[in-house]
């Protein structure tokens, strides 16, 4: 594009880049000094490199997003050494692909990344500025004022970030005492970790400050509130701030109605703001792929129910449930080939089939008719419950320690027994019908097997659907995968340099996803070493994980206060949820797989329309972090489970109907959320002392709870 071309030329030219003008001259084969045209022109052509080419002379470096456009995560580096700009060359149609490639990287350089802090505004005047935007917003009408107050964290934080930068240490430590205290509570922590940066050096090596640098700040504003504002900051000639504005914020303008405070609280406290409307656009095939077909056959029990009800248990009409599995293909599943899953094996079809005769009896549950809960109480835990998880046909237990060690108990009187030795397998005879029971070693049953391998804590444990293998992932930066039928470890698996806090196998299995401290969450599949995908994206840990119903989705839940939803197919990032003010510590998808429920540090639970990507729902009752939460088989229920000791049950079916999906809502995400969750809390169920850290509903809606007595 030869526009693009002249105008990066000219910005070549006025940032005195000579060497690099003439390399792309000649790459381009533009020999002629053809450098007019207006750079304005170029602008309004080419959004991505408009940043580039407006540069006013005399900053000699490229800021903005150079050549990426709108959406970039991170800031470029300086486009300084005539290298940089010869490996940029090649023809001029891969001009824009290649500086999105060489100038944005994944890893900023941290004094390129700090250097935007360069601009020197007069330190003494920052509160001056401060205050007077202040009293600007704070006196401004209703309406603008709630929207408008979203700018006092991201501007107070890069304000405080570029005197401290500079070197004015005094300047820095005063404003930050004046105005700290007017940031809303739910930014307290990030704020402490800011107020330790009190030297140029201390921001060198700092994640968060980069987080921050890096990531522009999203703000959702009306119209006419951001016309309002930028009024104010041109007739004031408040350049300072207006710099930070256009340089790090990210403001996402919709027409219509400005935002209530409530609308505008439920939405914010992440660390990089809201998500944009943008982001969450894309088509999400949230429907449920269609079962495979077989025949339930009748078994001694079933006929004897007949008899005493005196009417065929079989011909009773099927629920018609939240969750039921209908044979028709669901208009929003996506197609039954999207992503390769296993074939079933004649073990999967048996199982199946006790399922659904499980379900047949299953309780179908409601505000009348509430489920019972068992609880699983792990006493005299000294080593340290971390992690649990329970089979889906709920006979077996596993807990993850924080002595590295992996504990399995059997539930069921059905003891625990190991596979013979390879000696003894050979004396079997293989044609005979009970061969899977005589494989088995008598010698070995037991209630419980512990397995070693780890070198660390184990924060995460996950059976596999077929209850052949178990994954646990620990500390020491591997996901184990442990086999059920002899005890032993199979594989470790090596990707993550850092803990790995969360494992999930895919409800078909075979895949399974982890995510750790290196900010990322990784796809595997058994037979495969390494990651058949990396989900990058998150600014702070990636603390749990879930599979969505249909396996062609994962939700990750992080420490920077966001819900993403990836898709498995090609790694695309499909939805950013945010909402939460702290790190978000468990998910669950509703059996049908159109909502997803979320529980953080916040004590908060929300619900999520997924197709929509909007935020349907708040649930308020716990005091401390929620780290259970499952949907009942049906999806009637919703169970949560906190360190507050207690479970408490709400009424899904309640919180999801009537939602107010409208064309406006999603457009605008003006969500009007009820005012009082209480009246979908259907129980509250405390215990003596024990956080409740697992939940697990079984075939037939009983609910099972665990977590270790603590004696505090």
């Amino acid at each position: 594009d030869r526009q693009t071309l002249v105008a990066v030329l000219q910005f070549l030219r006025r940032s005195n880049l000579r060497e690099s003008e003439e390399i792309l001259r000649r790459e381009a084969r533009l020999l002629g000094d053809d450098l007019g045209g207006n750079v304005a022109t170029v602008a309004t052509s080419s959004p991505g490199v408009a940043a580039v080419a407006a540069v006013p002379p005399g900053k000699g470096e490229a800021r903005g997003d150079c050549g990426v456009g709108p959406s970039s995560r991170r800031e470029p580096r300086e486009v300084r050494s005539p290298c940089a700009a010869r490996s940029l060359g090649g023809s001029p149609l891969c001009w824009d692909t290649r500086v999105g490639a060489v100038v944005v990287e994944d890893q900023p350089d941290v004094s390129a990344v700090l250097s935007a802090y360069n601009q020197q505004g007069d330190p003494t005047l920052y509160e001056e500025y401060y205050s007077g935007l202040k009293h600007f917003i704070e006196c401004s009408l209703d309406c603008h004022r709630a929207e408008l107050s979203q700018l006092f964290y991201p501007l107070f934080v890069h304000m405080y970030l570029e005197l401290v930068y500079n070197q004015h240490e005094s300047e820095a430590k005063s404003f930050f005492e004046r105005f700290h205290g007017d940031q809303e509570c739910y930014y307290q922590d990030d704020l402490r970790i800011l107020s330790s940066l009190t030297k140029k050096e201390h921001m060198k090596g700092n994640e968060t400050m980069l987080d921050f640098r890096t990531s522009k700040f999203v703000l959702r504003i009306s119209r006419d509130s951001y016309q309002l504002l930028k009024r104010h900051l041109q007739e004031k000639q408040n350049n300072q701030i207006w710099n930070i504005v256009q340089e790090h914020l990210y403001i996402d303008i919709f027409d219509g109605m400005p935002r209530s405070k409530q609308q505008i609280d439920a939405m914010v406290g992440s660390l990089a703001g809201e998500a944009k409307r943008e982001a969450n656009k894309a088509k999400v095939f949230f429907g449920l792929l269609k079962e495979p077909e077989f025949d339930v056959p009748l078994d001694d029990e079933d006929e004897e129910g007949e008899n005493e009800e005196g009417k065929p248990k079989k011909k009773k009409p099927k629920k018609d449930n939240v969750g039921s599995k209908s044979k028709k293909q669901d208009p929003n599943a996506p197609p039954q080939n999207r992503i390769p899953l296993p074939e079933l094996k004649d073990s999967d079809k048996l199982d199946k089939v006790m399922n659904m005769k499980e379900a047949a009896r299953r309780v179908r549950l409601g505000p009348e008719c509430l489920p019972s809960i068992c609880f699983y109480t792990f006493l005299n835990a000294y080593q340290g419950l971390t992690a649990v998880d329970i089979t889906d046909d709920s006979s077996m237990i596993v807990g993850g320690f924080a002595d590295s060690t992996v504990r399995v108990w059997s539930v069921t009187p059905k003891k625990l027994r190991s596979v013979k030795t390879a000696a003894d397998l050979s004396l079997i005879d293989k044609e005979s019908d009970d061969v899977l029971e005589r494989i088995m070693d008598e010698k070995t049953a037991s209630e419980l097997k512990i397995l070693y391998g780890h070198s660390g804590p184990v924060y995460g444990t996950s059976f596999s659907p077929d209850r052949n293998y178990l994954l646990s992932c620990s500390e020491d930066g591997t996901v184990r995968l442990w086999s059920l039928q002899t005890f032993t470890c199979l594989v470790g698996y090596k990707g993550h340099n850092y803990p790995v806090w969360d494992t999930q196998f895919s409800p078909y299995g075979y895949y399974f996803v982890s995510g750790g401290h290196d900010r990322v969450a990784r796809l595997w599949a058994t037979d495969h070493y390494q990651p058949l995908r990396i989900f990058a994206g998150h600014l702070a840990d990636v603390t749990c994980t879930r599979f969505h119903p249909n396996s062609n989705y994962i939700a990750t839940g992080s420490a920077d206060r966001t819900i993403r939803l990836w898709d498995v197919l090609n790694g695309n990032c499909v939805r950013i949820f945010t909402g939460h003010k702290g790190p978000i510590h468990s998910l669950a998808f509703s059996p049908n797989g159109r909502f997803l429920a979320t529980g953080a540090t916040d004590g908060r639970v929300l619900l999520w329309d997924i197709g929509h990507g909007l935020m349907v729902g708040e649930l308020k009752g716990h005091t401390d972090t929620i780290y259970a939460l499952r949907f009942s088989r049906d999806g009637e229920i919703l169970a949560s489970g906190s360190m507050d000791n207690t479970v408490r049950l709400w009424d899904a079916v309640k919180a999801f109907e009537d939602l107010e999906t409208d064309d406006f809502t999603t457009a605008t995400g003006h969500i009007n959320l009820p005012e009082n969750s209480q009246d979908l809390l259907l129980g509250t169920y405390m215990t003596k002392s024990t956080p409740v850290i697992h939940l697990h509903f079984t075939r037939r809606n009983l609910l099972l709870a665990a977590g270790a007595y603590s004696s505090q």
